[in-house]
């Protein structure tokens, strides 16, 4: 599901200011790994978009997005955070090594790589995420390649 395109504007400071700082916590959290803590940041029926396809929503969707995660070792830098109306919207570095990443070898290579988060806050607490991160950007630094298919495709017309 699509975000609405309207966002309302009228959102006091203090509100929007108590959003940057739970945004930029949850982020911290997941660099600490303490999905239990994180689980104190969301709805009940919290969801991402962006990460692995069919997450289950809320508590249970954390967990199961770490477990796909796997082992890593991670730590995000806030570059910048900028919110309007119900949304926070993180850039973010990331710097971690992980076992492995699409079935890729980690070979504890550190990887570095940039992520946009969206946030929808509801009542102080996170109801949606949207993620748009560089994830080709840390495959090729895993090694990976990108090779043309065995079998030319037809041209198009």
């Amino acid at each position: 599901m699509a975000a609405p395109s309207t966002i309302p504007t009228d959102t006091p400071a203090d509100t929007l200011a108590a959003n940057k700082r739970l945004a930029v916590r949850f982020l911290d959290l997941i660099s600490d790994g303490d999905v239990e803590r994180m689980g104190d940041l969301i709805t009940p029926t919290w969801t991402m978009e962006g990460g692995p396809p069919g997450l289950p929503a809320g508590h249970e969707g954390l967990r199961v997005l770490f477990d796909h995660i796997g082992g890593v070792q991670q730590r995000w830098t806030v570059d910048d955070v900028v919110a309007e109306g119900d949304r926070v919207v993180v850039r973010a570095t990331n710097h971690c090594v992980q076992d492995s990443f699409f079935n890729v070898p980690g070979r504890w290579i550190v990887q570095v790589f940039t992520a946009t988060f969206t946030m929808q806050i509801v009542d102080g607490r996170i109801a949606r995420t949207w993620r748009n991160a560089a994830d080709l950007q840390r495959l090729l630094q895993l090694g990976a390649r990108i090779l043309p298919p065995a079998t030319p495709r037809p041209s198009m017309p």
